[in-house]
């Protein structure tokens, strides 16, 4: 596998050693040790996590190519100090040529746009870590992703710090009119100050990530989103609904329905809830039905499954038994 990446700072020819442990460029030793154990762990040949001999081949990989490397140049003294240098400089760099600069992921966008940059940057970061390997197929995506955030962060950061402080005002001077009979005009009355642009609330950038992530089929990483969205707003139908959907993909039909019926609760026109609802009692009322088909069969009545559904998954969305 190639382990070639061309977004974020490895488009620089810079290799982006925070990004691949998924932590924030000013994390220090102990949290980027105890991220990199974390990460060993999952990668290690002998780990209960792999399922098969690619696999593990994979994860030695990643392990030994990219994991191990970016953790000894980042908790060595002599080489994480030469680094973070360079990190400082090339900040600086891409804030000159920031023009020439592109964006991939919406996230990026959005960071490079929000006024907490702080907590909006670490938070994005958290969550990847929370699934950075869970496909080792995609490892290398997210890596790009974190990378972008990375850039953004940085480039931001050297705004910040190279902006010079605004002169003071200068009083204003009026000048006097010399014995006028006429009363002055009335100044004109300002105009009012145009409404600052409304602001995504943190709960609506959980719930457009999360969307971003289920059009790609990233279902693990948008159910993370959406979770961690429903924790700030358990009322939210429409989390509730797109939650829903997650778990209808992963053919977790219980799960599915409970939010459903949450999403129908809190909105009874909620669309999505209204069309799969239904569909989803049928399926399970169809499970239950053949389950006890099945044990009177193993009671000696035996008689023969003609559901024919291909599985609930399979009848739900129109797929055939395999």
């Amino acid at each position: 596998m190639s382990f070639k990446i061309d977004r974020g700072l490895f488009k620089y020819d810079f290799i982006d050693h925070h990004a691949v442990l998924c932590v924030p460029v000013d994390a220090d030793v102990k949290e980027i040790r105890k991220r990199y154990l974390k990460i060993a762990r999952r990668l290690h040949p002998d780990s209960s996590f792999t399922e098969s001999a690619e696999q593990k081949q994979l994860g030695n990989e990643l392990l030994s190519k990219l994991v191990n490397p970016a953790y000894e140049k980042l908790t060595a003294d002599r080489t994480r100090t030469e680094y973070i240098l360079i990190l400082s400089q090339i900040g600086k760099r891409l804030l000159q040529e920031s023009t020439s600069v592109t964006l991939n992921t919406e996230l990026a966008k959005q960071l490079a746009q929000t006024p907490n940059l702080e907590h909006f940057y670490k938070s994005a970061i958290a969550k990847l870590a929370q699934t950075q390997y869970d496909s080792l197929e995609q490892a290398l995506q997210v890596i790009a992703q974190v990378s972008e955030l990375n850039l953004v962060y940085l480039m931001r950061s050297a705004s910040k710090s190279s902006a010079a402080p605004r002169p003071p005002a200068q009083p204003k001077v009026e000048s006097v009119t010399p014995q006028s009979n006429t009363p002055p005009a009335p100044a004109p009355a300002p105009a009012p100050a145009p409404a600052p642009p409304k602001e995504d609330s943190i709960v609506e950038q959980y719930i457009r990530r999360a969307q971003s992530l289920i059009d790609k089929n990233q279902f693990a990483q948008a159910k993370v989103e959406l979770q961690d969205a429903l924790k700030l707003e358990p009322k939210n139908s429409h989390c509730h609904s797109l939650i829903a959907m997650v778990y209808l993909k992963q053919n977790q039909l219980k799960m599915a329905k409970i939010h459903f019926d949450n999403a129908l609760k809190l909105d009874p026109n909620d669309e999505a809830a209204l069309q799969w609802k239904p569909k989803i009692d049928k399926a399970l009322g169809q499970k239950s039905s053949d389950h006890k088909v099945t044990s009177s069969a193993n009671n000696g009545d035996k008689q023969p499954d003609k559901s024919g559904s291909g599985g609930l998954f399979g009848g739900l969305f129109g797929g055939k038994k395999k």
